[in-house]
């Protein structure tokens, strides 16, 4: 982000031109004024995020509230199923309906979150941890350490990501923790990707070429200088990832590969309805699932997408 004394030197520098080729004055003025007022609207006075921004952030809050704190809400047991309530719509006693064995679907819902958001933020964090430790490293030291990286990653990136999870959780078993552990793994690579090429944007700067020259050693800069600039697409691209392991995670759940029920996910919920011809005998039980999935994917991608244009200077004045 520029300040004010680059923004001075940059109406000194087009002045200056523009003497030196006096036909494109006017037009170089023009332009100026032009980056100016595009440079004061994007950073000095920032646009609000919006209406749906808010709307977005405050469903993957709820989502987030409702699920952690799922065994203290006044809800059903998801697992207990009333045999004289069978496919019931929505009702007071079931306000989201109820399933074929009469387990009520506002409880399955709530509590099938917990997988969904464990599997995508636990995954996130675990490849930020190695994936962006090491981009970092690697983008600010570079030599041989990132050459050996760099080959590594783009090694486990050719292998198709889907298929080689599929594979993993077949021989090792479906378990929460262990499509958590595998879809972790599964974001270092590119975790690693994103952070070492922002981290290289920044490494030969100006203000970490000065760290360097006052003395400070490697880890400051990195800590201090690089990582405050990188954390902006960090955070971006972590939720577009976390919505990715979402819908991973709701495929494997689809065929029968993820947590076992009766424990609810999502992912299992609109397999479960999809089948045995429930579809279209009670379309609720796959219904609801569907559109939860689809509202959290979606306000999670609206949020990174807003953030992203807030941080990122270069889309609004370049």
């Amino acid at each position: 982000m520029p300040d004010d004394k680059e923004l001075l030197d940059t109406r000194s520098s087009s002045k200056m031109l523009a003497n030196r080729i006096p036909m494109t004055a006017a037009t170089d003025e023009a332009v100026l004024e032009m980056q100016s007022a595009a440079v004061d609207g994007e950073v000095l006075q920032k646009k609000p995020f919006g209406f749906l921004f808010w709307f977005a952030l405050s469903f993957v809050g709820i989502v987030l509230f409702s699920a952690v704190l799922a065994n203290v809400l006044p809800l059903q047991n998801p697992n207990f199923g009333h045999f004289s309530e069978l496919n019931q719509g929505p009702s007071s006693a079931h306000l989201l309906g109820t399933d074929d064995l009469g387990r009520d679907l506002l409880a399955r819902l709530v509590f099938g979150a917990r997988v969904s958001l464990i599997v995508g933020f636990l995954g996130v964090a675990i490849g930020l941890v190695f994936g962006g430790s090491a981009g970092l490293i690697s983008g600010y030291r570079g030599g041989r350490l990132d050459i050996a990286l760099n080959a590594f990653s783009f090694i486990i990136l050719a292998f198709p990501a889907i298929v080689a999870v599929i594979a993993i959780v077949t021989f090792w078993g479906a378990s929460l923790f262990h499509i958590t552990i595998i879809l972790g793994i599964a974001t270092i690579p590119l975790m690693y990707r994103v952070i070492r090429a922002s981290s290289l944007a920044f490494a030969q700067r100006d203000f970490v070429v000065a760290a360097k020259t006052m003395g400070a050693t490697n880890t400051r800069i990195v800590l201090r200088e690089i990582l405050p600039n990188v954390i902006p697409v960090m955070v971006t691209f972590s939720l577009i990832t976390v919505a990715g392991l979402i819908v991973i995670e709701g495929t494997l759940a689809f065929l029968g590969l993820s947590v076992a029920l009766p424990t609810p996910s999502w992912g299992n919920l609109i397999n479960e309805g999809s089948s045995n011809d429930l579809l279209s005998i009670n379309p609720l039980i796959m219904l609801w699932p569907a559109m939860a999935m689809f509202t959290l994917l979606w306000s999670i991608n609206l949020i990174g997408d807003r953030l992203r244009q807030r941080f990122d200077l270069r889309e609004g004045v370049l």
